[in-house]
């Protein structure tokens, strides 16, 4: 998948602050930055709290993946990259695990930047070197810049190009940014020190385009390089011996892995008996049927196989039905609030879910900074002001916040069934002597729903069920994945309604504007259902400007309500912990952190207990 770069979502005050002459501004040089208050890590931490800095280095980890890729570039578009194809790159900073708004120096020591953040030099360390052995210097850090700011995602560049004034090599190992006037500076620093870095040379001279499909990697950094690749079907990532970051603070008790493998299938459920196999080690169950009735064979009884959950502190993950919105007959909020009803959760929790999940109903779900009742009075000042240039309804101010509807026992819940059929009868969609929904053109309500996944069809045809008890001639089509991304990308945006994420980060920044900004809305891979709102725009920059936790938390209250009052989306689920199931041959930490489950960061592989298993014809 392409990745969003505007985003390394976090930034601020640091370490040593050098006192400033008169006339002057105030430089603070630091090995870190934060966006409110302090690091929690010392410039002289020895590792990551969270990890085990004795970890031993061995192995293979596998996963699965899902349909198959035909590129080696994760930042286009065109084409499916690999899974993990972004691991070769590092960036000049990078955050950690367990803090919210941090980042910390990888390809630098320190950076310096002025209070306000208007610029940043990065003092990058001499010893980098490319996984080829070259030396990574300033004009890489800026050859790659300009590269992601003339090929980047659209919708990713649109953003870089109203925040960066100018882009200087100091030296070999210095390199300043410095921002434009008229934009808010917080996130900046960090946002730049989050660009992955790639060979200048290498580029040039494989005639490489980053917005081009490619078998061809380009060069970076980082501890993995690509092994084995049976394209479609299985890529291997194998840890570098050479690679120059190995003893670095930050590094230590993590990249534990000798080898990380991927195998792809193109079925849930061979997937699923592909592990029973032993063919891949690691599954994270994502099938509640599957959790809760699936293990039930002899090597999870005893104990060759372990099945857990473990806590999962994130926030949701957005998951949805997503609208188009570019479509004329979605342009209606009653036409959307009616389709929404028409999926009933509850039903689907008790009968499908065996009851493990709970339902989704903010874009920040499981967070601090999600809305709920009505407005505080901090909210509201941030709202009135909408109201009053009339970009919102007063009744923003007075009502709760958007929740999902409610259901009952039975699949068809009639008193939803009732509340729909008046919403898209006040919409002009009236049902016909035939039972289906016409507008006063004489037009069909139709609906399509996208789907790639076979095990996703037992929860899709319910509602597609209960829809054409609404009188909507709705269907669910089954694509295979490329015809999912090819129908989902800009600039085709082919679908009525398809599953995909409301996407958000606890400290949220400019990538804000390629979620969910009007002005990339037709040209991004992350704002799929087209959402244009320009009082959703106007507290964008609120929560851009923002200075301090306080105002930035009540910021984005405001803006998930706002949000969810778009009815862009049908919410969908999440559950509070990790439901894995490996090989008995991996260890992690006692104690993990929060955001992350970490498998292929920081756990290791037990070689005694591998050997075991492999003795007992378990593995091969």
């Amino acid at each position: 998948m392409a990745k969003v770069f505007g985003k390394a979502a976090v930034l601020g005050a640091a370490l040593v602050a050098a006192l400033p002459v008169w006339g002057q501004e105030t430089v603070i040089t630091a090995h870190g930055i934060s966006t409110f208050g302090e690091l929690n890590l010392p410039a002289d931490f020895t590792h990551l709290p969270y990890v085990n800095p004795e970890a031993p280095k061995g192995g293979e980890i596998s996963i699965w993946a899902f349909g198959g890729f035909d590129s080696m570039n994760p930042y286009s578009v065109k084409g499916r990259a690999a899974g993990l194809s972004s691991a070769p790159y590092e960036s000049i900073l990078t955050g950690t695990a367990d803090e919210i708004g941090s980042l910390y120096c990888l390809l630098c020591t320190t950076l310096e930047y002025p209070e306000d953040r208007s610029w940043v030099i990065f003092n990058l360390r001499p010893e980098v070197r490319f996984s080829d052995g070259t030396p990574m210097t300033a004009e890489d850090v800026l050859f790659s810049y300009q590269t992601f700011l003339a090929k980047g995602l659209t919708d990713f560049r649109t953003v870089l190009a109203t925040q960066v004034e100018s882009v200087e090599v100091l030296d070999p190992h210095r390199i300043k940014f410095t921002f434009k006037d008229g934009v808010p500076h917080r996130d900046l620093p960090g946002d730049m020190g989050g660009l992955p870095v790639i060979s200048k040379a290498h580029y040039e001279a494989n005639g490489l385009d980053l917005e081009e499909s490619s078998m061809t990697p380009m060069l970076g950094t980082g501890q993995y390089v690509p092994g084995r690749i049976d394209v479609g079907k299985s890529i291997s990532w194998v840890r570098d011996p050479d690679y120059w970051g190995a003893d670095l603070p930050i590094n230590r008790g993590r990249g534990n892995f000798d080898t990380i493998r991927i195998e792809y299938y193109s079925d849930y459920d061979a997937a699923f008996e592909g592990f029973k196999a032993g063919n891949y080690t690691f599954r994270t169950e994502a099938s509640s049927i599957k959790w809760a009735t699936g293990f039930d064979f002899p090597e999870v009884a005893n104990g060759q196989i372990v099945k857990t959950e473990l806590p999962d502190g994130n926030k949701a993950s957005g998951q949805a039905f997503l609208f188009n919105l570019r479509r004329e007959k979605f342009q209606d909020p009653r036409v959307r609030e009616a389709i929404g009803l028409m999926f009933n959760f509850e039903w689907s929790n008790a009968t499908l879910f065996y009851g493990l999940y709970d339902r989704i109903n903010s874009v920040w779900e499981n967070s601090y900074l999600e809305a709920t009742g009505t407005p505080t009075p901090e909210e509201a000042a941030l709202l009135q002001p909408l109201v009053d240039e009339g970009l919102l309804p007063a009744t923003i101010l007075t009502e709760e916040a958007v929740m999902a509807p409610t259901s009952g026992e039975r699949q068809l819940d009639r008193a939803n069934l009732r509340r729909a059929s008046a919403l898209l009868d006040e919409a002009g969609w009236t049902v016909g002597s035939d039972g289906m929904r016409r507008n006063a053109a004489g037009q069909i309500l139709s609906v399509e729903m996208l789907n790639d996944s076979p095990s996703f069809d037992r929860i899709m045809n319910p509602y597609i069920e209960n829809l054409k008890a609404l009188g909507i001639d709705a269907k669910l089509t089954r694509v295979d994945n490329a015809q999912m991304e090819a129908r989902t990308r800009p600039p085709s945006y082919d679908f009525d309604m398809i599953t995909g994420n409301a996407r958000s980060n606890y400290i949220s920044g400019s990538e804000l504007k390629q979620f969910y900004g009007s002005e990339t809305a037709d040209v991004s891979a992350f704002n799929l259902m087209g959402l244009k709102s320009p009082a959703v725009d106007r507290l964008i920059d609120v929560v851009m400007a923002s200075t301090s936790m306080e105002e930035m938390t009540v910021a984005t209250k405001a803006l998930d309500r706002v949000l969810r009052a778009e009815k862009f989306w049908v919410p969908q689920w999440y559950k509070s912990t990790h439901t894995i199931a490996y090989y008995n041959m991996y260890s992690h930490p006692e104690t993990l952190p929060p955001y992350t489950l970490g498998e292929l960061d920081f756990w290791w592989y037990d070689a005694e207990k591998a050997e075991a298993l492999k003795a007992a014809g378990v593995l091969r």
